[in-house]
């Protein structure tokens, strides 16, 4: 876990500088404009480079950390943020269901709303809406100690790549 959260920080640092960078680039530029994030998110699933036979990146549990580390930057910032996307999409991969371009959204295609936002089904927030008719629950039956079985430790090589 702590490995997880210190890749994803890092991943999140990174994401950052570019944002700033972009934003430098306009002010030397001198143009004043607002500057929106209009896509951004991980991966929960990947059966390939980034999953447990790859850097290990894919699992809900380091997406729910981006998503947060992200959320706080952008709000204490006052910036506008789409998040890359409200739901899993299994035709972006038709030929793997592994495929980690499947697997950006934040609640599945069954109505099962990822870690990221699992708070928000306690809240009620999606109280009375369905996916494809099936009400938003929680993945894993929202028992954390299940979905940390499923996080992988990035390898020691990954973890300085990105600083």
């Amino acid at each position: 876990i702590e490995k997880a959260e210190s890749a994803v920080k890092r991943a999140a640092q990174y994401a950052q500088s570019q944002y700033k960078s972009a934003k430098g680039y306009m002010e030397n530029l001198g143009l004043n404009k607002p500057i929106y994030i209009g896509e951004t998110g991980w991966a929960s699933v990947c059966g390939f480079l980034y999953g447990p036979n790859g850097s290990m990146a894919a699992d809900e549990y380091k997406a729910k950390l981006y998503y947060d580390y992200t959320r706080e930057w952008t709000n204490a910032q006052n910036l506008t943020c789409f998040f890359f996307e409200a739901f899993d999409e299994q035709w972006k991969d038709p030929t793997s269901n592994a495929g980690s371009e499947n697997h950006f959204g934040l609640i599945q295609l069954d109505g099962k709303a990822k870690y990221a936002l699992w708070d928000m089904v306690d809240q009620g927030t999606f109280e009375g809406l369905t996916r494809n008719g099936f009400p938003i629950t929680k993945t894993y039956d929202g028992n954390l100690d299940s979905l940390k079985k499923d996080v992988f430790a990035p390898p020691a090589a990954a973890m300085n790549t990105v600083k």
